[in-house]
C-alpha cells in the first residue's frame, strides 16, 4: 500500500511540474507571459529594410527597429535575440521559432487573423520609386506596368488592385531597386523611409515619389505578437510607453530616421 501511495504521489508531482511549464510564446491569464519567463525574447526580423532594419558593419541586424526592441528588452529585463529571416516567414514563425516580430510591419486585418499587435510605434506611407527620366507621376500611370515589390509587404498587396499591373516579387527590397536601375521593372513600391534611403543611394538614377500623390493611405507599424498573449502585449505596450515618455524613442528616431 505504501509503495502504491508513493507511485501515486510521484505521478502527481510530475504532472504538477508539467502543468507549470508552458510552450514559448503562449500566455496564461493572471501570470507572466511564457515568452518572457526564461529571460530571453526571441525576435524575428528581415534585415533588408533600411533604416528600420539592415545588416550592420559587424554583420548583425541593426537599425531603428533593432534598437527599439532592444530598448524594450532592457525595460522588461530580458535579453533580446534577433533572428533574421525572409519577411513573408515572420508571421508564421511567431510562437514556434520566435516570440515576436518587428520589421516595419504594417498592421492589417489579414495579419490580425494570425497574430496580435502591440500599440503602433510608427506611421508610414508607401512611396513609388521610378527611373529619373520616367513619366510616371500618378496612380493611373501605374496601370499595366511591371512593378517591383518585396514579397508579403504592403506594396505587394497594393499592386493586386492596379489594373493590368504585374507584380515582380523579391525577397529583398534592394533587389527590386537594382532591377529598377537596370530597366527590368517600371517602378518599385516600398515604404517611405526605405524609399528615401534607396533614392539617396542611387541619386540621379531614380527618383522618390510621395505615395500620397498616388492615393496611398497612412499605415501603422507595430510589433507582431502571439495570438491571445495578453500578458506579453501589456508588457511590451508598457515598455514602449515608457520609452516614449523618457525620451529614448525620440533619440532613436533622431539617430536612425
Amino acid at each position: 500500500m505504501k509503495k502504491l501511495l508513493g507511485v501515486i504521489l510521484s505521478t502527481a508531482i510530475v504532472v504538477s511540474m508539467m502543468a507549470g511549464c508552458g510552450s514559448k510564446g503562449s500566455g496564461s491569464s493572471g501570470s507572466k507571459s511564457a515568452a518572457l519567463s526564461d529571460g530571453v525574447l526571441t525576435v524575428g526580423t528581415n534585415a533588408e529594410f533600411p533604416p528600420f532594419e539592415y545588416v550592420g558593419d559587424d554583420g548583425e541586424p541593426d537599425g531603428f527597429d533593432m534598437a527599439l526592441i532592444k530598448a524594450i528588452g532592457d525595460e522588461l529585463g530580458v535579453k533580446v535575440v534577433i533572428e533574421n529571416m525572409d519577411f513573408d516567414s515572420l508571421v508564421s514563425a511567431i510562437g514556434s521559432k520566435t516570440d515576436v516580430a518587428i520589421a516595419g510591419m504594417t498592421v492589417t486585418d489579414e495579419r490580425k487573423q494570425s497574430v496580435d499587435f502591440s500599440e503602433p510605434y510608427f506611421d508610414a506611407v508607401q512611396h513609388v520609386l521610378v527611373p529619373a527620366n520616367s513619366d510616371i507621376s500618378s496612380y493611373d500611370d501605374l496601370v499595366g506596368k511591371t512593378i517591383g515589390v518585396q514579397l508579403g509587404t504592403t506594396g505587394d498587396f497594393l499592386v493586386e488592385d492596379i489594373e493590368g499591373a504585374t507584380a515582380q516579387q523579391y525577397t529583398k527590397a534592394v533587389d527590386a531597386v537594382n532591377d529598377l536601375v537596370n530597366g527590368r521593372v517600371d517602378a518599385v513600391i516600398v515604404d517611405s523611409n526605405p524609399a528615401g534611403v534607396f533614392a539617396k543611394n542611387f541619386e540621379g538614377t531614380i527618383k522618390d515619389l510621395d505615395g500620397a500623390d498616388f492615393g496611398f493611405e497612412v499605415e501603422n507599424y507595430a510589433i507582431a505578437l502571439p495570438k491571445g498573449d495578453s500578458e506579453l502585449k501589456a508588457a511590451i505596450d508598457g515598455a514602449l510607453k515608457k520609452l516614449k515618455e523618457n525620451g529614448t524613442y525620440d533619440e532613436l528616431v533622431k539617430k536612425y530616421i
